[in-house]
């Protein structure tokens, strides 16, 4: 074995890796591994956004997109600190990236020298990322770099994605020990755990006997990359499909079968099905409160008199909110294979059976076109956000990759966007982070250059990271960004109108001490200010052609869209803030069976 700096194995170990990207930004703790990188730039290339937490959104995006996670770096304290949001974001969701962070030299430990934590314990940082990660390593020499790197990667990849951290000290980037590279990881020969033959047959026994079966799906499906599979099923059985965020697309939302999102800014026949049904089939979903209307019985499902299949890699998703009537710990793909190949060799069951549960499905979605196709095409100054996503819709290409803000736009968009593909809709589901959608189009792009991307945000998330415009002009990183421009923080805002009793505090933007006047920046002239592209569009009629022109340009742009702040999601369900009361659906009412 030769000798070799430790910052050369890291950079050789991404060579090996296939890695193809470093998000970073430089401090004094990391210039070791900055210039170890620097020997590698041909096979891994760094991008350094202007801010931490994009480094994390941007590789977190790209994970999402690809299925394949790449790496950030920050240096000690402050700059690593600003990733917790980003890797919590990571988390939540189980998208997986190599988070780098850099630490005090170990001569120094416990001396309080620059940056260090060392309250409880010396050079303490992975206690900040303890709860944000899979798994923090912290290797304090040459010779501990090849295990932790190598454990490092298979432990993102393995069974439920995460973010994993290796957090090193400063100079164990410039020391050198007589090492190689660890072995490859599992990255490409992940381990699919599959179901036992006697769970897939009772699994096919109580979707035999039912008689209003559904299907929902969520982000396991989607990482598992079980799209063809769940078509396959939902085709063969004709069974109807519901979506989380993360899960749309798997199942094209064109398809009649498809139901949309659930919950109470989810689609009315999703809610109707899931409350009317007598067995729920759900693939790699969690039942989080904004999916389950906070469990209330009846008004989007109706556990546990319901029968629950609930299959997910992850053990410890199986119960946590609905007791399943049949628990299977499994990847979602080997499942619908394993479930499939049964039913492939069973002629008996078929779609028949459920012939009058699709027609009332159907007279659902009928119910739900009739009451909001009309706002679709109506054109106002400033825009029904009906009309803008209808827009952005019409727009986009079919392998157009869409990234999603929190905020209600998201909302809105979580309620009429139709995903026709897998891995095309991403949004920051679990924690709900702002910025997630502003930065991670970069990722995204990145992951896919021959395809369109455009993030939709609000007024408020895109104010708090506006720096994404320089990373894009910098590298030339031709995204999109549409911004929903409210003049407010209206998702809160409007749960101040809803529940308490409309007085609105903190959260709309005015320029004038007597409130009166709406302000936000002139965010076309921010964009052209950092050599974007930028237009305002305040006219329905000028949308469509402004996002078309954006794409054909194929440069960074912005398009400042003025929405009005006075139409709100029509709510097919409900949401509670405990001890806040509920709110009953504006569309439908709950079903207790």
């Amino acid at each position: 074995m030769a000798a070799m700096k430790g910052g050369d194995l890291i950079a050789q170990f991404l060579v090996q890796e296939k890695v193809p990207y470093v998000f970073g930004i430089c401090g004094h703790g990391n210039v070791g591994l900055l210039d170890s990188l620097y020997d590698v730039r041909d096979e891994v290339k760094l991008i350094s956004p202007r801010h931490e937490q994009c480094a994390g959104h941007m590789a977190d995006g790209y994970f999402r997109v690809k299925h394949r996670p790449v790496a950030t770096l920050t240096s000690t304290g402050p700059g690593s600190a600003n990733m917790v949001m980003s890797l919590a974001t990571a988390l939540s969701d189980s998208s997986a990236f190599l988070a780098i962070t850099a630490d005090v030299p170990t001569s120094q430990m416990n001396r309080g020298p620059f940056q260090e934590l060392y309250k409880h314990n010396q050079a303490d940082f992975p206690s900040v990322m303890r709860p944000v990660v899979k798994r923090s390593f912290q290797p304090s020499r040459v010779d501990m770099l090849p295990l932790a790197l190598r454990q490092a990667m298979d432990t993102m990849v393995t069974g439920r994605p995460g973010p994993v951290n290796l957090d090193i000290p400063y100079n164990v980037f410039q020391e050198e020990a007589q090492v190689e590279l660890p072995p490859r990881s599992s990255l490409d020969a992940r381990h699919r755990p599959a179901a036992s033959e006697a769970d897939l047959a009772t699994a096919l026994k109580m979707i035999a006997e039912s008689a209003r079966p559904v299907c929902f799906i969520g982000h396991g499906a989607t990482l598992a990359e079980a799209g063809p599979e769940i078509s396959a099923l939902a085709e063969r059985l004709g069974i109807p499909v519901i979506s989380s965020p993360n899960g749309m697309g798997c199942l094209s939302m064109d398809s009649p079968l498809s139901l949309g999102f659930i919950g109470r800014n989810g689609a009315y026949p999703a809610n109707q099905a899931g409350r009317y049904a007598d067995l729920v089939l759900t693939i790699g979903t969690r039942f989080d409160d904004r999916s389950s209307s906070t469990w209330h019985p009846g008004y989007s499902w109706n556990f546990p008199k319901t029968k629950l299949i609930h299959v997910d890699i992850d053990p410890q998703e199986l119960g946590r909110n609905y007791v399943p009537t049949l628990g299977v710990i499994a990847d979602a793909k080997t499942f619908l294979q394993q479930l499939l190949t049964r039913l492939s060799a069973q002629t008996e069951i078929t779609a028949a059976p459920w012939t009058a549960w699709r027609n009332q499905v159907a007279g659902w979605q009928e119910e739900w076109d009739a009451y909001v196709r009309p706002h679709f095409t109506e054109a106002t100054s400033p825009l029904r956000p009906e009309f803008v996503v209808k827009s952005v819709r019409d727009a986009l290409p079919d392998d157009a990759i869409l990234t999603l803000d929190s905020g209600v736009h998201h909302n809105w968009f979580m309620q009429f966007w139709k995903a026709r593909r897998p891995q095309a809709m991403l949004n920051s589901w679990g924690y709900s982070s702002m910025g997630f959608g502003v930065c991670s189009v970069l990722g995204a792009k990145l992951a896919a250059p021959d395809q369109p991307c455009v993030a939709v945000v609000g007024d408020g998330g895109f104010t708090m990271t506006p720096y994404v415009l320089c990373t894009a002009v910098e590298y030339n990183i031709p995204c999109v960004w549409i911004i929903w421009n409210n003049f407010a923080w209206a998702a809160i805002r409007d749960l101040q109108y809803g529940l308490f009793g409309g007085r609105e505090y903190g959260t709309a933007f005015y320029k004038n001490s007597d409130r009166t006047q709406p302000y936000n920046p002139d965010f076309a002239a921010w964009a052209r200010a950092c050599g974007a592209d930028g237009t305002t569009v305040t006219h329905s009629a000028d949308l469509r052609p402004a996002i078309e022109r954006a794409l054909a340009n194929n440069r960074p742009c912005v398009i400042d869209v003025h929405v009005d702040a006075e139409v709100r999601p029509p709510s097919t369900g409900t949401w509670q803030l405990p001890p806040t009361p509920y709110k009953e659906p504006i569309f439908g009412r709950p079903h207790r069976q």
